[in-house]
């Protein structure tokens, strides 16, 4: 089995869409993102990885949607809608009067739903009737899996926003019976929600287009579970360790106890019933990957591990110290993924602690796997993330969305680690971030990617993620002034730093 494809070398920068600059509290797939294209054709950069595009929910993660299959209508560029005539241009002013350098989620969340019924409102009276039937046959091309995320929408409107499981009517807790007995006042927030995942995707297909007329290819997720409060688990309860009776799980996902935390991790994410479901459930990764190849040139398996093996913890316990290791769909599943999808490229996200199964299906696929020079320092020579131990076969990041910035990093790290990195990059450490995007770039690793906090040279303050905190995370955006000053003062030096390691843009056969 080959799942590699990096056949010649190639770079990347690495934001979420939520961070691009505009001037309406949240980046878009529509203008937002021109000037940044921009930017990364004039780096010379190859790839642009963006985290999962799913609508979210309490605290506000990508990889904490409501739905495997729907786009975020918050990255939607309101400005279109104006344009085609179904909201008028001041609905946008509370917009405009939020934050540029962060995303008010709050307040985004008390204005943008608001927006969108309005223009869905306005939608059957004052759209072309090519619209009309445009939008007629998203709807019925993805009823599969829209349908049934409407309808999760509208009743969660109606209960107040609570998780499905705690929904004052037990019945529609049920989806069977929630399709056969709508509710009457649902029916619009039905439309709207259908309205607005027609205009998400409508944008996203020019957004991609426009991405591969720079040569940029888009770099995806997939999370490998799903959450609890979607409208997947919902309407497919029988795919998922759940209670048949209370439809709460049984059993949930995490991490084993480690170096790292002596109770583990506990996710807390439904686990797929791989024991008795597992035809339908290799269906519904057929239908996830269909879905991501549509929006994705290469898509990235997050917690790869999980496919080889993964940690069960009974859903009663507070902590993941009694869990136990299961064994996951393995080589099967990635020979049915491999004959169904033989020309998509794929990543395995492999950080962290693999056990030897896991080790061995990523070597048995030879799928390009991830390395973080973040992670490198402090250790021996012998550690895996340093550039002369790295393997070509992979994706090598100066650091993640997971990561502090590599300023923040380095500022943190202990006086042994800074020491050795100095000396790595036989640099002062005055310019770490441009320290260690030098050591990446010029790697053997096949495809080299750098947060663009670290290309502008932000702090800790501007890290995106910090795993563990509750709150305050996917806050962080750039402003119009720092990418400009990218776009001046580093777009032409990236670019010369691609050609002298061989990595300038188009140079990934396709």
């Amino acid at each position: 089995m080959d799942f590699s494809w990096i056949k010649r070398r190639g770079s990347g920068v690495f934001l979420h869409v939520s961070s691009l600059p505009s001037e309406f509290g949240i980046g878009n797939i529509g203008r937002a993102a021109d000037a940044f294209l921009d930017f990364a054709q004039k780096a010379g950069f190859s790839y642009w990885q963006i985290c999962p595009l799913g609508p979210t929910g309490y605290g506000d993660s990508p990889y904490q949607s409501f739905s495997a299959f729907a786009g975020n209508t918050y990255f939607i560029d309101y400005e279109e809608l104006a344009e085609m005539g179904f909201i008028d241009a001041r609905d946008l002013d509370s917009l405009r009067a939020l934050p540029r350098d962060r995303c008010d989620y709050g307040a985004i969340y008390g204005i943008l739903p608001d927006i969108l019924r309005k223009a869905a409102a306005k939608f059957p009276s004052a759209a072309a009737e090519q619209d009309k039937s445009s939008f007629k046959k998203f709807c019925d091309d993805n009823a599969q899996w829209l349908d049934s995320y409407a309808l999760f929408c509208a009743l969660k409107r109606k209960f107040g926003g609570r998780s499905w499981l705690e929904w004052e009517d037990e019945a529609y807790r049920k989806y069977s019976h929630a399709v056969l007995n709508i509710p009457a006042d649902c029916r619009d927030e039905i439309f709207s929600i259908k309205f607005g995942q027609w205009i998400f995707f409508r944008q996203y297909a020019k957004f991609r287009e426009k991405a591969h007329a720079h040569g940029v290819e888009i770099f995806g997720d997939i999370p490998i579970f799903l959450s609890l409060d979607s409208a997947d688990v919902w309407a497919n309860p029988d795919l998922f360790e759940l209670d048949k009776k209370t439809l709460k799980p049984r059993n949930v996902a995490g991490v084993a106890p480690d170096y790292f935390s002596e109770s583990g991790q506990l996710w807390g994410n439904p686990l797929y019933d791989w024991k008795n479901r597992k035809g339908e459930l290799f269906d519904f990764w057929a239908r996830r990957i269909k879905a991501a190849s549509a929006m994705y040139d290469v898509i990235r398996f997050d917690h790869f591990r999980g496919f080889a093996d993964y940690w069960s913890i009974p859903a009663k316990y507070a902590d993941a110290r009694k869990g136990s290791l299961k064994k996951g769909p393995g080589m099967e599943f990635f020979k049915f993924i491999k004959a169904k999808f033989p020309r998509q490229k794929f990543v395995a996200e492999d950080l962290g602690l693999l056990s030897k199964a896991a080790h061995a299906l990523r070597g048995d696929l030879n799928i390009p796997s991830m390395a973080v020079l973040q992670f490198a320092f402090g250790d021996t020579p012998k550690n895996p993330y340093l550039p002369h131990n790295i393997r070509r076969n992979c994706v090598f990041y100066t650091g993640t969305h997971d990561n502090d910035t590599s300023i923040g990093w380095y500022e943190a790290a202990s006086e042994a680690a800074k020491d050795e990195a100095r000396r790595y990059f036989r640099a002062s450490g005055e310019a770490i971030n441009w320290d260690m995007i030098h050591a990446v770039m010029l790697s053997v690793a096949g495809v080299a990617v750098f947060p663009m906090q670290d290309i502008i040279g932000l702090g800790s303050w501007a890290r995106t993620n910090t795993p563990g905190k509750p709150d305050g995370n996917w806050q962080w955006r750039m402003t119009v002034a720092q990418l400009q000053k990218a776009l001046r003062d580093n777009a032409a030096y990236l670019r010369s730093l691609c050609e002298l390691s061989d990595r300038l843009k188009n140079s990934i056969e396709k």
